[in-house]
């Protein structure tokens, strides 16, 4: 087999992937001519995808914008919920965590658990037509002035705990609202035994993963920046706390100075022992898709096909769901 058939044929999976950052751009375009606009797809394409010569993060940032303007009905959560877990099945992902912030859903009076039941239902029905295992993690974002609705999304993450929902996420703008400034929710989580993951070590450095840690965070959300901090990377290795890597994504927002021909990090984080996983972020804002980043890591890396299977047992023993379901998924990803 060639590299682009060895990429497909290994069982994969996939913990960090945002749906609003994911849609595809036909169906947008789709929603676009619901609403009487008509808009070339190449055009749109230009909308939803990062610049090459991104700056930040927060620009990143600013590519979710449109996406959101459309996802204010169940209707569409639960289409774009669906072709989310549907594209990540016609990859050969096995199980997908697909996370998405309820309290961006409600401009159109839709309350949390809708938005939620909606997402679940789609995702329902790419289980019953792929056989795709996943769930949903919701994402409290940091911002001004919403505590009350970051708690209204864990109390929506208890209600819909193993039933569809698997856990919480800290997500936005980390280098402007640094983590810290967020220990209440995980301490609500803590107490309504709601697991969690922490975007940190992206644009904020390596402080905000300690603090991540501090809270509870069973892993990490990019945590590149874990190698500015030797006594990190340790406690890191002895926590097995798994990295859900994104390489376009870091690249792209700058989270790592390997642009200017430096090295991405993921090799000398997975030589380090850190538990790793490779992800996509956004599949649509970064213009990737999940063998899209395994074969960068296999060309810009010494890494090999036998790393990414271990990223996937990694990532499969990680997950935020049964023990029955994570040996069932590191038996698909060790068969030949």
């Amino acid at each position: 087999m060639d590299t682009k058939e060895t990429i497909h044929s290994m069982k994969k999976v996939v913990l960090h992937i945002h749906l609003d950052g994911s849609l595809r751009p036909e169906t947008v375009q789709n929603w676009f001519r619901e609403e009487g606009e008509l808009v070339k797809i190449n055009e749109l394409k230009k909308k939803l995808t990062v610049e090459k010569d991104c700056k930040s993060l927060s620009e990143y940032l600013e590519k979710f914008e449109l996406p959101l303007r459309f996802l204010q009905t169940e209707e569409r959560l639960e289409k774009a919920t669906f072709e989310v877990f549907e594209d990540l099945a016609k990859r050969n992902v096995i199980y997908a965590e697909v996370r998405f912030a309820p309290i961006l859903h409600l401009q159109n009076g839709l309350s949390q658990n809708q938005v939620v039941e909606a997402a679940i239902t789609g995702m329902k029905e790419a289980k019953e037509k792929y056989g795709i295992e996943g769930n949903l993690i919701l994402c409290c974002m940091r911002c001004e002035h919403n505590e009350l609705a970051n708690e209204e999304t864990v109390k929506t993450a208890k209600k819909y705990l193993g039933k569809g929902v698997c856990a919480i996420d800290l997500a936005g703008s980390e280098g402007d609202y640094p983590t810290k400034d967020y220990k209440d929710i995980f301490v609500l989580a803590k107490e309504n035994k709601i697991p969690f993951t922490i975007h940190a070590g992206e644009a904020d450095g390596p402080e905000s993963i300690r603090t991540g840690l501090k809270f509870g965070a069973e892993r990490i959300g990019h945590g590149v920046r874990c190698l500015e901090d030797k006594e990190l990377l340790k406690k890191l290795k002895s926590k097995g706390t798994l990295l859900e890597i994104c390489p376009t994504s870091n690249l792209q927002t700058g989270a790592t100075k390997a642009k200017k021909n430096k090295k991405y990090p993921i090799e000398s984080i997975f030589e380090a022992g850190i538990a790793v996983g490779l992800n996509t972020d956004n599949d649509t804002v970064s213009n990737t898709d999940i063998e899209k980043e395994y074969e960068w890591v296999l060309g810009n890396t010494s890494l090999t096909v036998d790393n990414l299977k271990q990223m996937n047992l990694a990532s499969a023993r990680a997950a935020f769901t049964t023990e029955k379901v994570k040996k069932s998924l590191e038996k698909q990803i060790l068969e030949k």
